[in-house]
């Protein structure tokens, strides 16, 4: 792994003393990539929209622009601090293994060599989540996809999205990873909310049985949770506390709550901001004096050039559809990621 040097100075509260130390760095990154499917009809789930003979005239040319643009937001995360970006990077509205394949070939994120981690779910519209990871900072020991059951009268569908966990060695730690992307708000947040307590007790019930045998297990969370930090199915359901010092043995810290009552996000609906893009992580990962990694800070890669410019979206994410019309943007959704740190 690639050696990253920070000057202690610079890290201000977190350091007292101005000399050299010599860290590894880590980049944990999330990025919903917005109806990322590929050209070919799949007669099993709903995506004719998504072909050259549906509403939205989807071609091979508007298929290669896509991967062209979220390999190039991928190819900048985390840069600024380790040029290899994204060891860990979970994804979400994915159609299938086609399309993961197309993007990790992508020239200008290929050189990192990533693999990922995909099951197919069984959700009306064909949209998974996944894993992608670098393997050079990453080796796979395990993993399943958790299958969620929605309350009834919670959502129309009977299906949603699996809950994709994978367990792995990070530069020889073990961690254990849960990529998310609950159900949506359609219907109504009140009617809806069920859905996503249910998704996120899926997750709480395996990290409890992992818990029972080691409760310092390092659990990273991240996904489209389509709920706020200040959501219940995150401060109820997942105990996830915006305070480190709040933060009990084996509890949950979600970085994003300040952030988010500041008004910044990662969607905007309405003219409203939401952060429904978030990554939790176990109280493991908080004691900066460790032999692991540690957490170190949270960022969202809101950069301007994913920013809407024009229209009525505009101060918005750019998004690659304004209904069945082409945006040629990005997504819908800025990606986050968090900076974990090892000293060597």
């Amino acid at each position: 792994m690639r050696y990253i040097y920070f000057l202690l100075l610079c890290f201000l509260s977190m350091f007292a003393t101005a000399q050299k130390q010599q860290y590894k760095v880590a980049i944990v990154a999330f990025y919903n990539l917005e109806n990322f499917y590929d050209t070919i009809d799949n007669p099993i789930v709903n995506d004719d929209e998504f072909t050259p003979l549906g509403d939205k005239n989807y071609n091979s040319k508007i298929y290669s622009s896509k991967i062209q643009h979220l390999a190039s937001v991928i190819a900048q995360i985390g840069t600024e601090v380790n040029p290899d970006g994204p060891a860990l990077l979970g994804v979400a509205e994915i159609e299938n293994d086609t399309v993961l394949n197309d993007l990790i070939a992508n020239p200008q994120i290929k050189n990192r060599n990533y693999h990922y981690v995909h099951y197919d779910s069984k959700d009306l519209r064909g949209v998974d989540v996944g894993l992608v990871y670098n393997p050079k900072y990453f080796v796979v020991e395990d993993s399943r996809k958790l299958f969620v059951r929605l309350p009834s009268g919670s959502k129309e569908s009977f299906f949603t999205r699996d809950v994709l966990w994978v367990k792995g060695k990070l530069n020889g730690e073990t961690v254990h990873v849960f990529v998310n992307h609950w159900p949506s708000r359609l219907g109504g947040e009140e009617r809806s909310a069920p859905a996503r307590a249910a998704a996120a007790q899926v997750g709480k019930d395996f990290i409890d049985s992992l818990q029972k045998t080691d409760l310092n297990a390092k659990i990273i969370v991240m996904g489209d949770l389509n709920d706020d930090p200040i959501s219940p199915s995150l401060t109820r359901v997942m105990g996830a506390k915006g305070d480190m010092e709040k933060v009990s043995a084996g509890g949950f810290y979600n970085p994003w709550v300040e952030m988010y009552k500041k008004g910044i996000g990662t969607l905007a609906y309405q003219d409203a901001w939401g952060l429904f893009d978030q990554i939790i992580i176990s109280s493991s990962w908080l004691n900066k004096e460790q032999n692991g990694f540690f957490f170190y800070k949270q960022h969202i890669f809101n950069k301007e050039f994913l920013i809407e410019n024009i229209g009525k979206y505009k101060g918005y994410p750019m998004r690659t559809w304004d209904g069945n019309t082409y945006r040629g943007g990005y997504s819908d959704h800025f990606p986050t990621y968090l900076i974990m740190l090892k000293k060597v």
